[in-house]
């Protein structure tokens, strides 16, 4: 039986994964520090005899048997990648380079979780692979920015000196259902706010476009891209559909029918203007593009919101 590695596993993107990987018959091997993940997303796998969990950081080097690595270990929202730096670069560096080591040792594949952050505040718009980014490399984003950008790099000279297999996937705005409610991002805020009939919180004046892209369409993408041997990547993973915080905010508040008014804030520093994926490549080498609409995929993600807000108040 094939073993596969997930770190980050307990996440909101791994546990996902970590459900598919088990429905397709592979030993999972979950592996989390729990700093931004959580037990209760992957509560449902513990005892399944091909699951295991353990709790590690990889900035420390683990020994294991694998066949294949999937890395999701950072956190990814600002909130929570600038509440330690150091700990955020350190876990797309040290923790990369320990994980490609392992790799090497096991001639395992190896998925690489990149973003779209690695474009910063882009100058070239949709984003195409090639566009090399506009990044602050010493912005208060920049700890997740460049540490994601180095690890591309280190994947790559893995590859070009070991032959370690690779592949790299930039992934543009995912929400879904386990999506940490209060993780600060823009669909999570809004549901929220929504939910409880606050003011949904826009930072700039709401023109700035974002693309999102439900998770199920995002996992099958990470499985439709390992199993490949075409390319190494990158190769962007989002939805190319265009929305505004405006048009967002307008989404939310439709389908949980509340009457939640605007309220704008200054906009945080290197926040992106525009934000939206060319997907050819994914089109073209995966035969991959979303299903999932907005529409969709809030209204399952807001159902899974209020079943929480529930809980909390019985």
């Amino acid at each position: 039986m094939e073993s596969v590695l997930v770190t980050g596993g307990a996440g909101f993107l791994g546990s996902h994964l970590c459900d598919r990987l088990v429905e397709r018959g592979k030993y999972v091997i979950c592996l989390d520090n729990f700093f931004t993940g959580s037990k209760q997303n992957i509560l449902h796998l513990m005892g399944h005899p091909r699951f295991e969990l353990i709790r590690h950081d990889i900035v420390h080097p683990i020994h294991l048997e694998v066949s294949e690595i999937y890395n999701l270990a950072c956190p990814a929202s600002p909130v929570a990648y600038q509440y330690n730096p150091i700990k955020t670069i350190k876990t797309s560096t040290v923790g990369m380079v320990n994980l490609l080591g392992l790799a090497k040792r096991c001639q395992a594949k190896v998925l690489q979780a990149s973003t779209s952050e690695v474009y910063g505040d882009p100058e070239v718009h949709p984003q195409v692979e090639e566009y090399w980014g506009h990044v602050n490399p010493i912005g208060p984003r920049s700890c997740y920015d460049e540490g994601k950008r180095i690890a591309e790099s280190l994947c790559m000279n893995y590859h070009e000196a070991h032959q370690v297999p690779i592949r790299i996937v930039r992934i543009f705005n995912t929400y879904g259902p386990r999506m940490d409610p209060n993780d600060g991002r823009v669909v999570s805020n809004f549901i929220n706010q929504a939910l409880r009939g606050q003011p949904l919180t826009i930072y700039g004046d709401g023109t700035q476009t974002r693309s999102f892209c439900y998770i199920d369409d995002l996992i099958d993408g990470f499985l439709k891209m390992m199993a490949q041997d075409e390319t190494s990547g990158p190769i962007n993973l989002g939805n190319p559909v265009e929305n505004s915080m405006f048009e967002l905010a307008e989404s939310v508040l439709q389908i949980v029918k509340s009457k939640s008014q605007l309220e704008f804030r200054p906009l945080p520093t290197d926040d992106p203007k525009k934000r939206c994926p060319d997907i050819t490549k994914a089109k073209t080498l995966l035969n991959w593009e979303p299903q999932v609409s907005l529409h969709e995929g809030l209204t399952k993600t807001i159902a899974y919101y209020q079943d929480l807000m529930n809980q909390e108040t019985s």
